[in-house]
């Protein structure tokens, strides 16, 4: 259940620096 909970988590957080990396480029 824990390893579950965690891989989602991961999964939003990539979803969110992707995000941030499309609206605000670094380069």
């Amino acid at each position: 259940m824990t390893d579950f909970k965690w891989r989602h988590f991961q999964g939003d957080v990539i979803l969110w620096a992707v995000r941030w990396y499309c609206r605000y480029p670094i380069s």
